[in-house]
């Protein structure tokens, strides 16, 4: 079973401004001359960690990294003005071109496959190939089985975790409760909800309990930006129409894809990377029959590096 790369260190970092008041944080890792891929973090409002920058062969890859609007290092934190889906596609096409990329693989998991797909339906003739992990569509029936009633019945004793911070007359619309407190004035109340938001999503992560994971959701600065950010999309729809992505599929025809996803996902139920690849022939579908969501679970890890490295190598054949 692969694993990861071993541990690098970025060979370049940048500041990319985009729409005001955005500042990007980019950084490239790997090799300058290699093949170019970006990788696109989840959340939205996840941002980069280290361990993203090795499920590529530093020796085969020019790697791009960076922290979506308001994420990670970008600024201003976990920001939600002029953050929205398109915002975030046009600042990946305003990245390739400042990189001097022609064409790149674009890598991303959940939120990060939504972006990704998205980015390549509007950007065809700029994608080498994608690789996907965890499909999101962000569809509403989606945003509501995680958010109002789905995962809730997998997952009671998290559930009555999450649900705690919101009165239980406003309980019959979640999303909309928890924005409310995520956009508060009230730091304390803010916070607590971020920090509920978050540890839900990642103690629904994974196949089986996995307290780093966990740990990484709920610690305060990574939790605020997430759901902050996150519910600011779905409360808007995630800015996108009704099934947008599964409607303009037929724009990745002749992209090449591998689509990664776990049999017992949670977070991003199996059926939205089923819907996708009956509607893009021109993907591989593997389905991690030990997984939940996460890119770290074993199953997952593996069968993304080694899409990495199968990649790379149909690339450097052309």
């Amino acid at each position: 079973m692969r694993t990861l790369y071993p541990a690098i260190r970025p060979y370049d970092t940048h500041r990319l401004a985009v729409e005001p008041p955005h500042e990007l944080y980019v950084e490239e890792c790997g090799n300058p001359e290699g093949i170019p891929v970006v990788f696109v973090h989840g959340g939205p409002g996840g941002g980069c960690r280290e361990s993203d920058r090795c499920f590529f062969d530093p020796e085969r890859y020019r790697i791009i990294l960076f922290d979506q609007r308001g994420a990670g290092r970008s600024t201003p934190y976990a920001s939600l003005v002029n953050n929205h889906a398109q915002g975030l596609v046009a600042d990946l096409e305003l990245l390739r071109v400042a990189m001097g990329v022609e064409r790149w693989l674009v890598f991303g998991g959940s939120w990060g496959a939504t972006l990704a797909l998205l980015y390549a339906e509007t950007y065809p003739q700029r994608i080498l190939g994608l690789v996907l992990r965890g499909i999101f569509l962000c569809r509403d029936q989606d945003v509501r089985w995680f958010y109002q009633w789905g995962a809730s019945q997998v997952f009671p004793e998290h559930w009555q975790d999450f649900v705690a911070p919101i009165a239980t007359d406003e309980r019959d619309d979640l999303l909309a409760a928890y924005y409310r407190l995520l956009i508060s004035g009230n730091e304390i109340e803010r916070m607590a909800a971020a920090k509920a938001w978050s540890t839900w999503e990642g103690r629904c992560s994974t196949l089986r309990p996995h307290s780093q994971v966990v740990n990484h959701f709920a610690s305060p600065r990574f939790a605020l930006a997430l759901a902050r950010i996150e519910a600011h999309y779905f409360v808007n729809h995630a800015y996108l129409r009704p099934n947008q992505i599964i409607e303009d599929a037929h724009r990745l025809a002749g992209i090449p894809g591998i689509v990664v996803h776990g049999r017992y996902d949670m977070v991003c139920p199996i059926d939205q990377a089923h819907a996708l690849c009956r509607a893009w022939p021109d993907a591989e579908f593997d389905i991690i029959g030990e997984a939940g969501h996460s890119a770290t679970e074993p199953g997952i890890t593996d069968a993304l590096v080694r899409a990495t490295d199968t990649m790379a190598r149909r690339l450097a054949d052309h």
